[in-house]
This record gives C-alpha cells, sequence and structure tokens, in this order.
C-alpha cells in the first residue's frame, strides 16, 4: 500500500514537472511560441517513441533476443534521434532559437563559484534553521530508499545474495553529506536500488510448455512463455555509470550534452513518470472497479467484493491527494510526514478494515525472498 502511493505520487511530480519545463520554453525573449511549440513537440515525439520501442519487449513482434534489444536501447536510441531531430533541417528547424542544455568549462561548477560551500562562515542561527529541513530530507530518503531497494527485489526476481539495507543506507548518508558540503543535489540513491535497474541484470529466457485444454484435461496446447531464469547480482556495472556520470564533466562530453535540447529532459520526466503510473497497483485497482464483472471471472483481484477493492484504493487516493496538496505549499518540503503516516495506517487500522484473506490479495508483500526478510529483520507475522 504505501510503496505504491509514494510510487504513484512520485511519478505524479514527474509528469508535472516535465510540463512546467515546457512551460519555460514559451519565455522569455529570445524565446517565442515557435520555440515552445517546437519543444513540445519534441517532448511528445521522444515520450511516444520510447514508450512504442519499449513496448515492443513485452510483445511477439521480432524475433526474442532481437525485441528485447530493441527494448532495452530505446531510450538511448531516442535521446540520440531527437536530439539530431531538433539540429536539422537548415531552412526550418534550425532557424527556430531553441533552448539547448547550457554547459560550463570542464570539471567546474555551472555557477561561478568555488566547489566548496563556505559552511564555516555560516551564522550560528543558520544551522538551527536547517535543522528540521535536514530532519525531513533524512526522513524522505530513509523511506524512500528502503521502499526503492525492496521494490528492486520483488518477488519477479530470482534473488539470492543478501539485501544490504543498512549498508546502503549507510553510504548514501555519506553521499549525501559530501553533496552538501559541494553544493550540489542531493543523491536519491534510487541505484543501483531500482526495479529497471535489477530489471537490466536478468537474464530472460522464452520456452515452450504444454498447457491443458480447458475442459478437456486429457488434452494439451502448446503455449510460449517467458521467464528470469537467473539474476546477474553485481554492482560492477553500477559502479561504471557513477564513474561515467563524472566522466560528463569533462569537455568531450560536455560539448556533447550541450547539442541536447532541454524539451528532452521534459519528455524523459514525462516518460518516467507514465511508466511509475501505468502498471502502479493504484492504477490497476481503480480501473478493475469499472471492468465488466462478466469478463473477469476467476481473476484473483475480482474474487474481493467490490466495496473493499474501492475501500482499500479509496485509502490510497486519499493519501495521494494529500501529499500531492502540501506539495504545491509552501510546506511543500513536509510531504513525507504524509507519506510516513501511511505506515502506521497500513499496520493498525487497514488489519481491521479487511480479512487476512483481502489483504492477501489487495496487498501483498512487495518481496518475499528469504535473504530479502533476513535483512530488514524477519517477515513480519
Amino acid at each position: 500500500m504505501t510503496s505504491e502511493t509514494f510510487g504513484y505520487y512520485v511519478g505524479v511530480i514527474y509528469i508535472e514537472k516535465g510540463i512546467e519545463l515546457l512551460i519555460l520554453e514559451f519565455e522569455p525573449s529570445p524565446l517565442d511560441n515557435a520555440t515552445g511549440w517546437l519543444s513540445v513537440t519534441i517532448a511528445i515525439l521522444f515520450t511516444v517513441s520510447v514508450y512504442l520501442a519499449s513496448a515492443i519487449g513485452g510483445t511477439t513482434y521480432l524475433p526474442f533476443r532481437l525485441r528485447h534489444l530493441v527494448a532495452y536501447f530505446a531510450f538511448i536510441a531516442g535521446i540520440l534521434f531527437w536530439t539530431g531531430f531538433s539540429h536539422f533541417p537548415e531552412n526550418s528547424l534550425r532557424r527556430i532559437p531553441i533552448e539547448r542544455l547550457p554547459i560550463t568549462k570542464s570539471f567546474f561548477p555551472t555557477m561561478d563559484r568555488p566547489w566548496l560551500v563556505d559552511f564555516w562562515n555560516i551564522e550560528v542561527r543558520w544551522v538551527f534553521v536547517g535543522l528540521p529541513l535536514g530532519f525531513l530530507i533524512t526522513l524522505l530518503f530513509w523511506f524512500d530508499h528502503n521502499v526503492s531497494a525492496v521494490m528492486a527485489q520483488s518477488r519477479s526476481f530470482p534473488v539470492k545474495r543478501p539485501a544490504g539495507f543498512h549498508w546502503d543506507f549507510f553510504v548514501l548518508g555519506i553521499t549525501t553529506f559530501i553533496a552538501g558540503i559541494l553544493g550540489l543535489p542531493a543523491p536519491n540513491g534510487l541505484v543501483p536500488q531500482c526495479p529497471w535497474s535489477t530489471e537490466s541484470l536478468s537474464i530472460f529466457k522464452q520456452r515452450t510448455v504444454n498447457e491443458n485444454v480447458e475442459d478437456q484435461p486429457s488434452k494439451s496446447k502448446p503455449s510460449t512463455k517467458i521467464e528470469i531464469t537467473r539474476l546477474v547480482e553485481q554492482r560492477v556495472g553500477f559502479l561504471v555509470v557513477g564513474g561515467l556520470t563524472l566522466a560528463t564533466m569533462s569537455r568531450p562530453f560536455l560539448v556533447a550534452l550541450g547539442t541536447m535540447p532541454r524539451a528532452l529532459f521534459s519528455g524523459v520526466f514525462i516518460l518516467v513518470g507514465w511508466t511509475s503510473i501505468e502498471k502502479n497497483g493504484i492504477t490497476v485497482r481503480t480501473l478493475a472497479l469499472f471492468r465488466d464483472a462478466a469478463f473477469v471471472q476467476g481473476e484473483k483481484l475480482h474474487t474481493i467484493r467490490r466495496v473493499k477493492i474501492a475501500l482499500y484504493v479509496g485509502i490510497q487516493w486519499l493519501f495521494f491527494a494529500m501529499t500531492i496538496a502540501i506539495s504545491q505549499t509552501i510546506a511543500g518540503i513536509g510531504f513525507p510526514v504524509i507519506i510516513i503516516l501511511l505506515i502506521p495506517t497500513r499496520h493498525y487500522l487497514v488489519p481491521l478494515m479487511f480479512s487476512a484473506e483481502e489483504l492477501d490479495v489487495l496487498d501483498a508483500p512487495t518481496a518475499n525472498a528469504d535473504v530479502v526478510w533476513n535483512s530488514i529483520g524477519g517477515k513480519p507475522e
């Protein structure tokens, strides 16, 4: 319940941020409506094309390995193609003043300032002003990291090694401290603790199995299934990704990044946000309430009365709405408090409204591997 609500909130905020960035492309001078609408066009085309290309991996089009290759590299290919698209042809698109990613000198902050923040010159009173803000950030990272880590080791992944939640959170604390004294945005710890990262380490296999024909137990028909056979549980790849992030501060990479239109990042935000919403449990259960009962016979979710499904998803919508509402105010940094309040609600109040059997269907554990349970103190009773 909690992870789904938080994931839905993050998805909506990402889409909102993408739209906000597009609005900025309409102003100020020398930008105009042509710039704004070209930016909207690039963002939408990027989002739709990458979404459709990624979806090929879940279809039966193209051979198995080829369609998975297309799905894996759709994001990179989309960035390269639509960046190139914004640079030609000479007598049309290139005549529109489109904003591109601003760059600076190699290994130098974007703003004209030294690398280290001179925190030793800050007045003592500002330390106490920052303490409650720091507490909220700690609260957010504690929740965000643990939820994301559990989702990255969900039931769909054959995890065998211990998770190391506490070690990762300790490392996150160190990187947050370093980011603070360097004046950089605080890291969120989602990599490698991210379901997409785990999926990239998964080994998929397509196999044919025989399934019994309904109403004819003596007969069977072949059926093709795709399953994860193994998980390459390593962190070397993510260390390389971190190294490449530092490499982007070198001149060749900076020049390449400077060719990218800002609208492309709007498309990235919208696409990532939508993927968090599309298959979220809140979306699935809400749509289930409107499905024709004649076509959902036998589905596990519909073994529960619709009023109970509505009550469960209604609690999620309520906390989601409160979180979004506070995010739009001056007290927006306090949104983690609303999400955290959902934890005692789920632990103490929700079991009073639903039976254990109903909760097994509506809110089954995100991860169920023994090594994951051991890493977080054991399976809850």
